[in-house]
Order: structure tokens, then C-alpha cells, then sequence
């Protein structure tokens, strides 16, 4: 076992450097703590922006310490969180692994369990959404509901705490669909703060606290500027031993300081 928790990654093009928490391994699986603005995998339009699995690449082949303690020779996504979502992802050491990780994400069992904040307040406590996706015709990259074209989408909410005009929702999606939580939300009225490609909006402090005074020439900073969205938990059959697996990743600074002000300044 390595010595570590911690995947130090740096691009050079960019100067960035990330440390990912390793919150599981063993002989066949890997899962990482992946930080908001970081692609998981290459972006055809955007090439030359880092992405998770091409740096982790780079590093098993220059024998970086963190793959050679692992004696790490195959690494491979079993699936993929957007850009801005922080949170667990799951990687296979083998093929064999990998497979048996692609069947049972396709098996439409709720295996991952999300955070968002959201504007907007749901009108129950809990809720399903049973919609079909489909790519929007205008804009790239972007999906929307679709009900003859779209592909199947279930998504199960649960309220965790409301605020005033916010509410922290935990998302369970069956499927597996691009943006798939993010469109169930908006087609519902409920926007994930930070989320703009669906008309999520920055949260400010300035926003919640009555008493809030700008720091003088300085513009403010947003709580939370990017789309508030957190894998948190993972829950599968391991693909070889078929025990459970668990795996939970902490929420990020700028989540868990958004809601600290949130329970604040806007509380019920």
C-alpha cells in the first residue's frame, strides 16, 4: 500500500497544481477526490485544457512516486463527473475491473448520491423525476428535457435543509445521463446556485446577510461562483469480491462555507 493519501498533479502548460484526496484502493480499484474545475477527461473542443485521466497517464509513465508506490500500470475512469462537480471518482486497475464497473453503472440502480444548492424551494420533501434528455439543438454541450426524442432520465430528490429562497437537495440519479441532475432540477424551477449554462446564478453574502458591508474598492467575491454540485457518495458491488463498497468524499471548502452562512443568515 503507498505510503499517501494524497496525488499530487501539476500542468505545466497552465501552471496548476491539484492534490487529490485517494478516498479508497486496493488491487483493483482507485477512487480520488476530484477538485471543481478540473475535466475528468479531454475536451474535444478545448484540447489543450488539463484534464484528470491525461495527467494521471502522464504520471504512471514518467514513474511519478505516487504510481510507482501503486505500481501503477493501467488506470481508467468507470465514469466521469462534469467540470465544475467536485467529488468521488471511481477508476479501474484492470480491464476486467473496468468492465465489471461499466455493467453495474448501467445497471439503473441509484449508486451515486450528489449534494446540490439550489435556488428556489421544492414544494414536498421528496421527489422523482422521470424525463427524457436530449442534446439541445442550439447550444453544444447542453442538454434539455425530450420527451419523444430524449433518452430515459429518473432522478430521486430528497430535501436535506431549507433556507430562505435556497434549499440543499440530495440527488440520486438512476440513470446515467449527460447533465442529467442539472436539467431535472431547471426543469422543475430549481436552478443549482452557480450552475450558468442553466440559468444558475453566483450566490454573494451580500445576498443573505442584512448586515453585509463591501469591503471599500473591492468588488465582492462570490460564496460560491461555480456550479454547487458534489458527488458525495458512491455505493457499489466491488467488481471482483462482490462485497459492498462505500466511498465518501467531504464536502469542498466553498460548499461547506456557503451553507455555514446559509444555516447563518438564512435560516427558517
Amino acid at each position: 500500500m503507498p505510503a499517501g493519501p494524497v496525488i499530487k498533479l501539476s500542468a505545466s502548460a497552465t501552471r496548476e497544481f491539484w492534490e487529490l484526496a485517494v478516498l479508497h484502493e486496493d488491487e483493483h480499484l482507485v477512487a480520488l477526490d476530484k477538485p471543481a474545475g478540473l475535466l475528468t477527461t479531454p475536451d474535444p473542443e478545448e484540447p489543450q485544457r488539463p484534464n484528470l485521466m491525461t495527467l494521471l497517464h502522464e504520471g504512471i509513465a514518467q514513474g511519478a512516486p505516487w504510481a510507482k508506490a501503486r505500481n501503477l500500470a493501467y488506470l481508467t475512469n468507470a465514469h466521469r463527473l462534469d467540470f465544475e462537480t467536485s467529488g468521488v471518482l471511481l477508476l479501474a486497475r484492470n480491464k476486467p475491473a473496468l468492465v465489471a464497473l461499466a455493467n453495474e453503472f448501467g445497471s439503473n440502480l441509484p449508486l451515486k448520491t450528489y449534494v446540490a444548492l439550489s435556488s428556489g424551494m421544492p414544494t414536498q420533501p421528496e421527489f422523482t423525476v422521470d424525463a427524457k434528455i436530449g442534446p439541445q439543438t442550439r447550444q453544444l454541450g447542453l442538454m434539455r428535457i425530450d420527451l419523444e426524442g430524449g433518452k430515459k432520465a429518473i432522478t430521486h430528490f430528497k430535501v436535506r435543509e431549507q433556507f430562505r429562497g435556497f434549499t440543499l437537495l440530495e440527488c440520486q440519479p438512476q440513470t446515467d445521463r449527460l447533465h442529467q441532475i442539472r436539467v431535472h432540477l431547471r426543469s422543475l424551477g430549481l436552478h443549482i446556485v452557480g450552475d450558468t449554462s442553466y440559468m444558475g446564478k453566483a450566490l454573494y453574502l451580500s445576498q443573505i446577510k442584512s448586515s453585509y458591508q463591501p469591503k471599500w474598492k473591492e468588488p465582492e467575491r462570490p460564496l460560491l461562483g461555480r456550479t454547487a454540485l458534489h458527488a458525495e457518495r458512491l455505493d457499489i458491488a466491488h467488481p471482483v469480491t462482490r462485497e459492498s463498497v462505500s466511498i465518501t468524499a467531504e464536502w469542498p471548502k466553498d460548499l461547506r462555507v456557503t451553507v455555514k452562512y446559509l444555516r447563518q443568515f438564512s435560516g427558517l
